[in-house]
């Protein structure tokens, strides 16, 4: 009874003061060296665990955001930084590198899947946002050393296998012993015969080797039983109580780049889209190209700049189309851990009459998305399943083997055949509402009887630094490029002038004709569908966006 009393204090005790805290927390080293940033790598997190919090205390305001391991890695790039490394059994490892002693401010940038800004302290729980590998960084402004004093609290290994087996086995042993104190005992036999005969037999169990003796003593065995119970059973559950060991840190980059996963999350992008569209709806208001930088750069930038120009001296130009946010029809988000990244997102917003197509270039890992073309889609066109986003990558715009054409031969005939309709690329291009347009037009200028002592001519020529191009998933590839439209006007004889008067061109010149001549120049977007090698499909132009830029006298 004694025995199973103790085992079952013991059991109760293994659930009750004896179990060990529901979660663990472990701290930065209090001598840890500082830099602009912090990392807590994705070692640091042991699998899929979800209930894990890092706290950071600061003396001001600081950032905490999360990305993918690699992203991280590339942005702190040379930068002064602390790693947190994986969790010990007392404290966080840690191992900090030297170098750049600033770094920009990383709030708002759109690498990250998220963050929070917080001043003094801050508590987030550790989630990741998808497949992959995913790390944490901390920093203040860029300049001052970012927050060191980083604690990360995890569940801790609560089990106590052993304590319900030692409640039962002691329980057992307890009916045992009540029961055994209500056994009658055995009475001796009164038979003098049997009574020499056993103690014969006890003389002889005490003569030991080489005539010695010694006394025996009787050994029950349940209690014997319960004995050893008690002690394997206490002292398995102490080891297992004991024998904990930190988990290995593993690594972020190097485990991570053997896997392709989307440079940015539905999310991110969503959020990107919304940061663009306020920023281009704002310049448009204020017809200000300096609102656009942030934002908008490349082709985007060069034909919403001309439109801006042109209208504040021309009032019958119409304003560009809006760019919209939302909603978002479909997308092609390549992979890769690369520089620059283009995502491409197809959205329909409520004044736009078709879908619009919005180019979204990176730069570098420190800079923000920003707008290169908004082409709208051509009518009867359907644009490209984007397959997935393992099957999606940038292109060099230079290689064309898996191509019908390499992306800067379909931009450069492309403009060949807008500018020669009848010439050797009439036959490379499905039919299109767009090159209808341009050389319908082209031709309507050329064969007015007004024009007749005129020389015209129009060249459109690509501008090869605007290429971009990602696959699809059929083989093929989305390529997007810009041209430089001019159309030209010189008098053919002396005496002769080109009338200007009632025309957009009068407005930008101030003069109704012009002896000399003038140069109009359009900036055009395109989108096209580049089809596999081996194909007997043509090239498709499935989007165009047209701006008039300038009009000078010559």
């Amino acid at each position: 009874m004694a025995i199973g009393a103790l085992l079952v204090l013991l059991g109760i005790g293994q659930l009750t003061w004896w179990a060990p805290p529901e979660t663990v927390t472990v701290s930065v080293p209090a001598d840890a060296q500082s830099g602009p940033v912090t990392v807590i790598d994705a070692g640091a997190k042991e699998g899929d665990a979800e209930d894990i919090d890092i706290s950071v205390q600061s003396e001001g305001t600081f950032t905490l955001a999360v990305g993918r391991a690699s992203d991280v890695d590339a942005w702190v790039a040379d930068a002064a930084h602390l790693t947190v490394t994986g969790i010990g059994e007392e404290e966080l490892a840690t191992e900090f590198t030297e170098g750049e002693e600033t770094v920009p401010n990383p709030s708002g940038a759109d690498l990250w899947t998220s963050e929070e800004t917080a001043d003094g302290s801050l508590t987030h729980r550790w989630l990741d946002p998808g497949e992959g590998e995913w790390s944490i960084l901390i920093a203040a402004d860029g300049e001052t050393p970012a927050p060191t004093a980083v604690s990360i609290t995890s569940p801790n290994d609560t089990a106590t296998p052993w304590a319900v087996p030692l409640i039962i086995v002691g329980a057992l042993l307890l009916v045992l012993g009540v029961a055994l104190g209500f056994t009658k005992p055995r009475r001796p036999s009164r038979d003098p015969a049997a009574a020499g005969t056993r103690a014969r037999a006890r003389n002889e169990g005490r003569r030991g080797p080489r005539g010695s003796s010694f006394t025996a003593h009787p050994v029950r065995p349940l209690a014997a039983l319960g004995l050893t119970v008690a002690l394997g059973l206490s002292g398995t559950a102490a080891g297992h109580a004991t024998g904990t060991e930190p988990a290995a840190p593993s690594g972020s980059a190097e485990a991570e780049s053997a896997e392709q996963h989307p440079v940015i999350l539905e999310t991110q992008l969503e959020r990107i889209l919304a940061s663009v569209a306020t920023t281009v709806a704002e310049a448009d208001a204020a017809a200000d190209a300096t609102l656009l930088e942030s934002r908008v750069a490349g082709a985007a930038a060069s034909l919403r700049t001309a439109n801006y120009s042109v209208r504040s001296q021309a009032d019958e130009v119409a304003a560009p189309t809006p760019v919209a946010a939302d909603p978002v029809l479909t997308s092609m988000i390549p992979t890769g851990s690369e520089w620059p990244r283009t995502v491409v997102a197809l959205t329909q917003g409520e004044s736009n009459p078709v879908p619009q197509a919005l180019v979204l270039v990176q730069d570098d890992p420190r800079s923000n998305y920003r707008l290169t073309s908004s082409i709208q889609m051509l009518p009867g066109t359907t644009f490209p399943t984007a397959g997935t986003p393992e099957g999606l990558q940038m292109l060099p715009v230079d290689g064309g083997e898996e191509l019908v054409a390499s992306p800067e031969d379909a931009v450069a005939a492309i403009a060949d055949y807008l500018t020669k309709p009848e010439g050797r690329n009439a036959a490379t291009f499905e039919p299109n509402s767009f090159a209808d347009a341009i050389t319908s037009f082209q031709s309507d200028v050329v064969a007015d009887a007004g024009n007749d002592s005129a020389d015209i001519t129009f060249t459109h020529k690509p501008v090869p630094e605007h290429t971009r191009a990602i696959s699809t998933g059929d083989g093929g590839a989305m390529v997007f490029g810009y041209l430089d439209h001019t159309y030209s006007s010189v008098p053919e004889g002396p005496g002769d002038s080109i009338a200007l008067e009632g025309t957009v061109y009068e407005t930008l010149t101030g003069e109704e004709s012009t002896e000399e001549g003038i140069d109009v120049r359009y900036g055009e977007a395109v989108m096209m569908y580049v089809p596999a090698a081996g194909s007997d499909q043509k090239i498709t132009v499935i989007g165009a966006a047209q701006q008039l830029l300038s009009a000078e006298l010559r």
